[in-house]
């Protein structure tokens, strides 16, 4: 599972990888499960305008999906904790995944890079997966708005992602004998595509991201 990201802290890379402005307030170097962070989604068309291209826009939100359907805003927090990845062959079927998915709340999460265990030598080795190239990377997510009847509204998104059991680079990481999984990390040129398709062709966007674009590693301790 892909719990743990690193941001983008640099502000010109907003506009120069995702034609979005940079965030109006900081967002922390690492992003763990229920802290903030942000995610970029097709901005609402004004009524009676005419949209000839999606226009994107960046949003703060919860990393940690809240259903709509959650009940209290401490109901929310405990699932949240667990829905910071989606299974891409389970969206539509999946109660916590399922209304976001058909309702076309896609969104992309920018990020340099994610972290993975490492259980090759038998203890977990924090590792860090980014582009070769250095560039940031959009990761498929879905987004959420959920309010409690006190008027309270929490935004939120999950990643989505795919299998990895034959991936060159993430077959070697997560808990030994489970399935292996990896974000789905979005080719830049795919970026409107994916936000404005259909749900039914959405899935053609769901594939593994080449092992060698990717570069791998470990995290270093602090002294």
């Amino acid at each position: 599972m892909s719990s743990h990201y690193e941001s983008v802290q640099t502000a010109s890379l907003y506009a120069d990888a995702f034609h979005v402005e940079a965030p109006s307030q900081p967002v922390g170097h690492a992003v763990w499960p229920r802290q903030p962070g942000v995610f970029i989604r097709t901005a609402p068309a004004e009524e009676g305008a005419a949209v000839d291209k999606p226009v994107r826009e960046l949003v703060a939100g919860q990393f940690g999906l809240v259903p709509r359907w959650v009940k209290s805003a401490s109901d929310a927090k405990l699932r949240s904790t667990k829905l910071v990845n989606a299974r891409s062959e389970t969206v539509t079927t999946s109660n916590n995944f399922r209304d976001a998915w058909l309702a076309g709340q896609r969104c992309i999460v920018p990020m340099m890079a994610f972290l993975e265990d490492d259980w090759r030598s038998g203890k977990a080795v924090p590792t860090r997966i980014a582009r070769v190239d250095g560039k940031p990377m959009g990761v498929a997510g879905l987004w959420e708005r959920w309010e409690g009847a006190d008027g309270e509204v929490i935004s939120s998104y999950t990643l989505l992602t795919v299998n990895a059991n034959s991936h060159a680079l993430m077959h070697r990481y997560q808990q030994p004998g489970s399935e292996k999984r990896m974000v789905a990390i979005l080719n830049e040129g795919a970026y409107d595509a994916w936000l404005s398709a259909r749900p039914e062709k959405a899935r053609e966007f769901m594939r593994a991201y080449p092992a060698n674009w990717l570069t791998a590693n470990p995290v270093e301790k602090a002294r």
